[in-house]
């Protein structure tokens, strides 16, 4: 069986799938983590691979940017290849009083400015939220690990050039990072009855213009990498 987006057979992908934006870093998590990867898609050149952490089937496999991209990818793991968790490994613009570069933050939550959520034909406004197991492990590994991270809020936004005005005042509100995945995937879990997490990493800080360079999010992000994949296999 495969979908419009994805050309593996059932069986080929684990039912828990590990899921960057860029394609190649979802590449450089097979090849520097996995045993025994094998490449089970490359329609659009959005690669996915499956072998084992520790003695564990995972699933590595890019988003593309924004959500309509992840929901499209997630939505069709969840209903036709029988995945269990998906886990976002992805970079996120820190904006939190303290947030540094490369601090790592898990998304209890996911704001949005998007009208994503309108299609459930819901009377009020759902806040997605991730899977507090997925959350509890998270952190577990983060301090075994001894990373610097923050659990709370993202901002989960349409727009990557927009006002700054906007990102203060998401800011007042507590959130800590914004990026453009987050919130479909959590839409598209509660749906399906599914789990999922965001593990973000901070590249660059829009209220100060702090950033890192691009190769450094394609590839040097380990440390999100590693409390991901013990997430993966431990919850």
């Amino acid at each position: 069986m495969s979908t419009p987006h994805i050309e593996a057979e059932k069986g080929q992908i684990a039912r828990t799938v590990l899921m960057p934006g860029d394609p190649l870093r979802a590449k450089y998590v097979a090849e520097t983590y996995l045993e025994n990867p094998v490449q089970f898609n490359s329609i659009r050149n959005m690669f996915g691979f499956t072998g084992t952490y520790k003695g564990h089937e995972v699933s590595v496999m890019g988003s593309g940017m924004g959500m309509p991209s992840i929901a499209i990818y997630s939505y069709e793991l969840y209903h036709f290849y029988d995945v269990d968790t998906i886990i976002r490994i992805g970079t996120a613009g820190g904006l939190g009083a303290g947030v540094k570069l490369r601090d790592v933050v898990i998304a209890q939550g996911a704001c949005t400015n998007s009208n994503f959520a309108h299609q459930y034909g819901m009377p009020g406004t759902i806040a997605p939220i991730g899977d507090f197991k997925l959350i509890q492990a998270a952190v577990a590994a983060a301090e075994k690990l001894g990373v610097s991270y923050r659990v709370g809020n993202l901002l989960s936004s349409d727009t990557f050039y927009g006002p700054m005005e906007q990102l203060e005042s998401w800011t007042k509100m507590g959130v800590l990072a914004t990026e453009m995945e987050a919130a479909a995937l959590y839409l598209n879990a509660m749906a399906a009855n599914k789990r999922a997490l965001g593990i973000m990493t901070i590249s660059d800080l829009p209220l100060t213009g702090e950033s890192l360079p691009a190769s450094d999010r394609q590839t040097s992000f380990t440390e999100m990498m590693e409390i991901a994949l013990e997430t993966a296999i431990s919850s």
